[in-house]
């Protein structure tokens, strides 16, 4: 079952290749995703990695770390909770 990574505080000039490089020394990059501004289209400096493998790994050996002048925050990602749907 593959587990999925939040990476926040990424410096703007990382890239969806750089990011899977850096987590596929741990184990099998599933996917990339980095978030951006749905207006401008700039970076907003987090994104998501997705492992079928070494995730554990991954966020113990790269959370902290320094990727372009910034310590990067790295954790499992967890569920946005939904609104509730409204009935009316």
């Amino acid at each position: 079952m593959s587990k999925r990574i939040f990476v926040g505080n990424l410096p703007f000039s990382a890239t969806e290749d750089e990011l899977r490089e850096l987590f596929a020394e741990f184990g099998t990059v599933e996917n990339v995703q980095l978030i951006s501004d749905r207006e401008t289209g700039r970076p907003r400096g987090f994104g998501f990695v997705e492992m079928s493998d070494g995730a554990d790994e991954a966020i113990k050996a790269l959370h902290g770390r320094d990727l372009g002048g910034r310590n990067l925050n790295v954790n499992e990602a967890e569920d946005k909770p939904r609104p509730p749907k409204r009935t009316w």
